[in-house]
């Protein structure tokens, strides 16, 4: 299959609707060849091609039919179009139609046409000329972006004239409003996830057709229009009042109150206060039920404040450095409320129904981890061999062969399953041996060195499962994330090892009814602590805690 692709715009290889096709044919290609498909693709980027206007002398038809009196890289265009098996227009929208510079193509395009009048057979306009060319094979396809927040009722133009020389639905479009996101680094999450959507497309066109499903994906909003628009007439740099150049550092904090979303207001107002160091700007976000709003005088009480080198937190919002990895060096500080920090991907998220990422566990089909799934054993073991080492025995050793079926829509990690084993092993002896007591203790101690060698690991024990929160496997680089759980995972190993020392005391000393209630209410205990840890820790190290 020959794939030509012609580049429509002004800016060449920096169109943003270029990286749509793009995006368009890799998909296409991928699916050519998990076919067994060859499939050849050339760019012709119009902006470097020398292209004269049409004269509208007509000689291609009646002195040199065929072939244009202008001696330019339209007779090489036209070459590459007859042999093409599919022509993918790309070009953005201007003035509601192709470039200038793409329409000179199009007017150049009549020596593939003969000179005499022919009826239409579409029924699509009036008089038509019938091609010199067998081109009816030849597949079309129209990519295009635009500077508004959607496409609908912004390409009537266009269509009625691919329409008139290509023939009413002969061709398939791609029309992708807020085109100029495309070109922002710290936009590509969302971005990315378009192209991957318009990639997915080029994938079902070469297998057939463009599914339902995918063309619902690829007519959903980047963002609201509220979000857009303010993020447009943020992006130009010019204050709405003065019309006069704002800083840099105005600029992309605008940009940033513009995609606050409304609709995570809880019935609390926030300020978030903004103190760029390096260019010793500060600026103030009031983050409401209507929307934002930058404040640029400083009159607001600072609910959150950041205090960031600019570069640093603009790195951060294009990708380039992990927020959370950042804060963890303290490249940056945050004071007041922390809660900000922990759902800002709900505060400033897109706001859209945009799809997801999956993250691992959704991809194979199974959910997260549980620490559930751990626990049961455990738990179903220290009660019931307590009671009757013979008949507890046997419910814990029935209970952990239950477990993997319980839990099977979960991924399981490896301390489900040394636990799973554990208990079984523990069990086994207890109901043989009549020694609940000793098992009881072991198991204990077995338990708490769980934690404590997870602690020699590149992933404490209880990361294993709340990873997951966190972006996965991205959290091992967060280290706010793995310091407070390797500190969390030392507290419950040390705990439950020493549940074992005093259980093993108190039961020499004859307070044996004493260590059911200290067994309980130690974990109780450790459990409060840890969910006042997970709040204060990064909190205290984001006001630049000790390192």
């Amino acid at each position: 299959m020959k794939i030509l692709l012609i580049n429509g715009s002004p800016k060449g290889q920096n169109s943003n609707s270029l990286k749509l096709a793009r995006s368009f044919i890799a998909g296409l290609c991928a699916e050519k060849e998990s076919r067994g498909e060859e499939a050849a693709v050339e760019e012709l980027h119009v902006a470097a091609l020398k292209i004269a206007p049409c004269k509208g002398c007509f000689s291609c038809w009646k002195n040199t039919p065929g072939v244009c009196c202008i001696r330019d890289d339209m007779q090489t265009v036209i070459e590459k179009q007859i042999g093409a098996d599919l022509i993918v227009w790309s070009f953005p929208l201007y003035y509601f139609n192709v470039p200038g510079i793409l329409k000179n193509l199009i007017d150049r395009q009549l020596p593939v046409n003969l000179p005499f009048m022919s009826e239409r057979t579409d029924g699509y306009g009036n008089g038509s000329h019938d091609t010199r060319y067998d081109m009816q094979n030849t597949k079309h396809v129209l990519i295009s972006t635009c500077g508004f927040y959607t496409a609908e009722s912004n390409y009537d133009s266009v269509t009625r004239m691919f329409d008139h020389f290509l023939g009413q639905g002969n061709y398939t479009s791609i029309f992708c409003g807020q085109g100029e996101l495309f070109r922002i680094k710290e936009l590509s999450a969302r971005t990315d996830e378009y192209l991957e959507t318009v990639r997915t497309a080029g994938q079902e066109y070469a297998a057939g057709k463009i599914s339902e499903e995918s063309r619902r994906k690829l007519q959903t909003l980047l963002y609201p229009k509220e979000v857009f628009e303010a993020m447009a007439d943020a992006s130009w740099g010019i204050s709405p009042a003065t019309q006069e150049k704002e800083p840099d550092a105005l600029i992309f904090t605008r940009q940033m109150a513009a995609l606050y979303n409304k609709n995570a207001h809880d019935g609390k107002d926030r300020v978030l206060e903004m103190h760029y160091t390096d260019v010793g700007e500060t600026y103030q976000i009031l983050l409401g039920k209507e929307g934002s709003r930058v404040f640029t005088d400083g009159s607001l009480k600072a609910t959150t404040r950041i205090e960031t080198p600019f570069e640093v937190w603009a790195s951060i919002s294009r990708g380039e450095i992990n927020g959370a990895e950042a804060l963890g060096r303290q490249m940056y500080t945050v004071t007041g409320d922390f809660s900000l920090m922990i759902e800002w991907d709900r505060f400033f998220g897109s706001g859209t129904d945009a799809p997801q990422k999956e993250t691992d566990a959704g991809q194979s089909g199974l959910k997260n981890p549980s620490m559930i799934t751990m626990l049961i054993p455990w738990i179903t073991f220290w009660i019931a061999v307590s009671i009757d080492p013979g008949i507890g025995a046997v419910i814990a050793l029935v209970v952990s062969a239950a477990v993997p079926l319980i839990m099977r829509g979960h991924r399981f990690v490896i301390w489900d399953q040394l636990s799973i084993a554990a208990v079984a092993v523990l069990s086994a002896i207890a109901h043989f041996t009549g020694s609940g007591k000793l098992c009881v203790i072991t198991g204990y101690l077995i338990f708490g060195l769980f934690w404590l060698f997870s602690c020699l690991t590149k992933e404490p024990l209880c990361a294993a499962y709340v990873k997951y929160n966190y972006g996965g496997d991205e959290a091992h680089n967060n280290p706010l994330f793995m310091k407070a759980n390797y500190i969390l995972a030392a507290c419950w190993g040390v705990l439950y090892v020493l549940t074992a020392v005093w259980t093993w005391l108190l039961q020499r000393v004859g307070f044996g009814t004493g260590t059911v209630i200290i067994n309980n209410l130690m974990p109780m205990a450790m459990g409060v602590f840890t969910a006042w840890f997970e709040k204060w820790y990064p909190a205290w190290k984001a006001r630049g805690g000790k390192k």
